[in-house]
């Protein structure tokens, strides 16, 4: 892939770790610790994004969406993914960027909006924050998700990898039927208690949907002593989801979903979405942490 042109990304760094955003979309398209690389490196042929910001809903819509009897084309994900984002704040190791409704949105999503997406980034950490204001006049649905590539193997092990959740979880997810489109039929997860095995079996079918989660904290582990340690604030959902053998986990934190199988009401009427009232702001946050718990990554190297 091409590198994006000078001036449309801003280079965080602190204490060795680096991260790179894109304006458009506001997106992650670097994280790294010393010398180890997080996220992974978009490949067309497989998935072409690295990080996305999802806004104004998550997931795929059946023929869009519509509000007061109007239809709105708007397809999977909305369009913040693929918008210019506006620097508001810049520092060495952090950043803030803001997107706001224009012509263009109103035609794909009829509401006056305020975006913020925050970065912070530590010796060893990532935080990652969406703010979602209401500038209109009347109540605005809207969902908003943080979509990260992570590389899989982590840290080039080639041992088992894992999922820990912090609580135990429903073992059943949603099948997702044509279209992305959530059915009312459920299957089993492998999960063993609150860990979960990273097998491409277990993305052979579909992302692995967990919905209204009890935990707030999650692991990424690498079975060699390296661990992503994952911090979820007003996010009730994640989903993993992978395609091997592409060497990527995507750890999704959700506010919303995709459209049931037949829906055809409004968008303030789709399962999940949120209502913010005029004037109200609503922050969701995510802090994605790298943990040496075994001095993986060799004696002397702190992480």
């Amino acid at each position: 892939m091409s590198a994006p042109a000078a001036g449309s990304f801003l280079d965080l760094e602190c204490e060795g770790a680096r991260a790179r955003i894109a304006l458009r979309g506001a997106e992650p398209l670097c994280w790294r610790v010393g010398d180890l690389d997080l996220l992974w490196k978009p490949d067309p042929a497989v998935w072409a994004e690295t990080a996305p910001i999802l806004f104004p809903i998550v997931g795929w819509t059946r023929d869009g969406v519509r509000h007061r009897g109007r239809a709105y084309p708007l397809g999977l994900h909305g369009f913040a993914r693929s918008a210019e984002f506006a620097v508001v704040e810049r520092a060495a190791d952090g950043a803030r960027l803001r997107l706001v409704d224009s012509a263009a949105t109103r035609a794909l999503y009829p509401f006056a909006f305020r975006l913020e997406a925050t970065y912070r980034l530590t010796a060893t950490a990532l935080a990652w924050a969406l703010e979602v204001e209401n500038v209109g006049e009347a109540p605005m649905p809207y969902a908003v998700g943080l979509h990260p590539g992570f590389a899989w193997p982590l840290g080039g092990s080639r041992a088992e990898h894992m999922f820990l959740f912090e609580t135990q979880e429903n073992p059943l997810a949603p099948v997702i039927a044509p279209g992305g489109l959530f059915s009312d039929q459920t299957r089993p997860v492998p999960l063993e208690g609150r860990r979960l095995r990273l097998t491409p079996a277990a993305f052979a079918r579909e992302a692995l949907c967990f919905l209204n989660i009890a935990s707030r904290r999650a692991a990424y582990d690498n079975g060699e002593g390296l661990r992503l340690s994952i911090e979820l604030e007003n996010f009730p959902h994640l989903a993993l989801w992978a395609r091997p053998p592409a060497p990527f986990l995507c750890i999704e934190a959700w506010t919303g979903h995709g459209d049931p199988v037949g829906f055809d009401g409004e968008i303030s009427d789709k399962p999940s979405m949120r209502l913010l009232a005029p004037g109200a702001r609503a922050r969701h946050a995510a802090r994605f942490a790298l943990e040496d718990v075994a001095g993986a990554l060799g004696a002397g190297r702190a992480v």
